[in-house]
């Protein structure tokens, strides 16, 4: 009996990681780990998460696989050209430990990935390349209350780096007015985006990929097993000295990205099934009248052209809307968008799903009257989301809680 137990030991898949004597393996199969970019650094992200053992996680980007890729992405083959990313990381990150339950998810992370992404899990690692996602993931994790791991790479340099916001520096307060010019350089006057703004290709190796995504994989073992981290540090390598050494960051204290959701309520409902009034009405069963919703975007109604005076409705979040959707039709001038990210009850459009609106699956709205609030996860979005990862009976809970607490019209 002892030689069978030696021999199952000797075969065990993690058997070296359970000899750290604080290495909780079951731990690890049942965390929920959001990847968010599956570029140079998600790919090795996703190789380390796999190899880790780590059971579940969603890895979100919005790209296709270019010739370029090849070089600096450990999952990718040649014939994945043209393919979705994130697809074809999860499928490779799948084949290095089939245990690994990871699924895809293709859209952009500044407004479509919703807040309940967010809230499911555990642990947040990103590997992206522009400020204006490193904000949006910021301040969603955040709301959130979650700790999130960056990392960035340039040329033979890297940083990798812990934000809570809870307890310490985000990443909003290691920005410097360069950096808020910089990325208000990608909106136009009437904060439309440049979609044509010439996108810059930032050089990088995949050693230095594999460097600084090893640190932040390995800091995401610590913060699951609750060891002390880079939490409001940076990791800083240099790849042309071999130096590296850590920096400490500071809490700005006008930053506003530092305060969670508190009391989120999950309701069994779908953005494309669920109007604006039928929200409004439930937050209003709940905290009277006179409540208000408030989303965590600026949302787009329309346009109203200055030259020519045409009006023209147009629902979306406004980080989609291009500069040149912006312009109007009939005389080319570049029309003012209405935007909003309250509504009070009077708006024209509440019998339009928040779907339409521009929220985005699986989010969070805000009800607040004076200075109470309410906080609505429109968790039945989750199943879809998530796909094989979701809870069997966690569409029938949403419903059970949605029956229970809605006495208004309930979405179909």
């Amino acid at each position: 009996m002892s030689e069978v137990l030696q021999i199952e030991a000797e075969d065990d898949r993690f058997a070296r990681f359970r000899l750290m004597s604080w290495w909780d393996q079951p731990r690890l199969a049942a965390a929920r780990v959001l990847v968010i970019g599956a570029g140079a650094l998600g790919n090795e992200i996703l190789k380390n998460l796999a190899l880790l053992g780590i059971g579940q996680a969603v890895v979100c980007d919005l790209d296709q696989i270019e010739q370029s890729n090849l070089s600096r992405s450990v999952l990718f083959r040649e014939g994945d050209r043209g393919r979705a990313k994130s697809v074809i990381a999860a499928e490779r990150a799948r084949e290095i430990y089939p245990g690994f339950n990871v699924v895809p998810w293709v859209g952009n992370v500044v407004y479509d990935l919703g807040l309940g992404l967010y809230r499911w899990a555990d642990v947040i690692i990103a590997g992206l390349d522009n400020r204006e996602a490193r904000v949006a993931i910021n301040r969603s994790a955040a709301r959130a209350g979650k700790v999130w791991i960056d990392g960035a790479i340039e040329r033979l340099d890297g940083v990798a780096r812990v934000f809570d916001p809870a307890c310490g520096p985000c990443y909003e307060c290691t920005m410097s007015a360069n950096d808020w010019k910089m990325l208000a350089a990608r909106r136009s006057c009437a904060l439309l985006s440049r979609g044509d703004l010439a996108q810059g290709k930032t050089p990088t190796t995949p050693t230095t990929a594999s460097i600084i995504a090893g640190i932040q994989c390995q800091e995401g073992v610590k913060l699951l097993h609750g060891l002390e981290t880079l939490v409001g540090k940076g990791f800083v390598f240099e790849g042309l000295s071999h130096q590296s050494y850590v920096v400490s960051y500071t809490r700005k204290d006008d930053c506003p990205s530092h305060d969670p959701l508190e009391g989120v309520a999950s309701l069994g409902w779908r953005v494309q099934e669920t109007t604006a009034r039928q929200l409004l009405e439930h937050a209003r069963h709940d905290l009277g009248p006179g409540t208000i919703l408030e989303f965590h975007t600026d949302l787009l109604s329309g346009f109203d052209c200055p030259q020519c005076h045409a009006q023209a409705d147009h629902f979306a979040s406004l980080g989609r809307v291009t500069e040149g959707e912006g312009k109007c039709p009939r005389c080319g001038t570049l029309r003012a968008p209405r935007t909003y990210h309250t509504l009070v009850g009077n708006e024209p459009f509440l019998d339009e799903t928040l779907g339409r609106l521009g929220v985005p699956a699986w989010d969070v709205v805000s009800a607040r009257a004076g200075t109470s609030y309410r906080h609505y996860e429109l968790s039945g979005d989750a199943p879809a989301v998530l796909g094989p990862l979701a809870v069997p009976d966690q569409q029938t809970q949403g419903r059970l809680m949605q029956v229970t607490m809605n006495p208004a019209k309930e979405p179909r």
